[in-house]
């Protein structure tokens, strides 16, 4: 899945070591997407993908992502693990996406108006 978005919050890197003794670490963010009704979605890196892609608040990105479920005790926990992420510029984000005109194609030809009158015949018992 995608997004795109602008980073608002970055979190403290968190670092530890697992019960089997593998180092580990996860550095968090908060984006806010380009939406007509912004949406924040809080999401991480997990392991070598947190130095892979360094993010600072500000940045406009297209952040790639998976969706993760998983129950711990009777409850069910769900995070945002993104796995590439992408720096754009502010233009580009916010403009939509044009499908460019084919080199040396003709532009298509307008279609004519045409009169749209209609006339209510006597058996037409509809009010519209």
């Amino acid at each position: 899945m995608e997004v795109k978005g602008k980073i608002i919050q970055k979190f403290d890197l968190m670092s530890g070591t697992s019960k089997a003794g593998n180092a580990w670490k996860k550095q968090e963010y908060l984006l806010e997407t380009l939406d007509s009704f912004p949406r924040k979605i809080h999401f991480d890196f997990f392991g070598d993908r947190a130095d892979q892609y360094p993010l600072n608040v500000g940045d406009m990105v297209n952040l790639s992502f998976d969706i993760e479920s998983r129950e711990y005790q009777g409850r069910w926990y769900t995070s945002i693990r993104g796995w590439k992420a992408e720096k754009i510029d502010e233009a580009t984000a916010a403009a939509p996406q044009a499908a460019p005109a084919p080199q040396g194609a003709p532009a298509p030809a307008p279609v004519p108006l045409t009169d749209t009158t209609f006339e209510q015949s006597p058996a037409d018992d509809l009010p519209f």
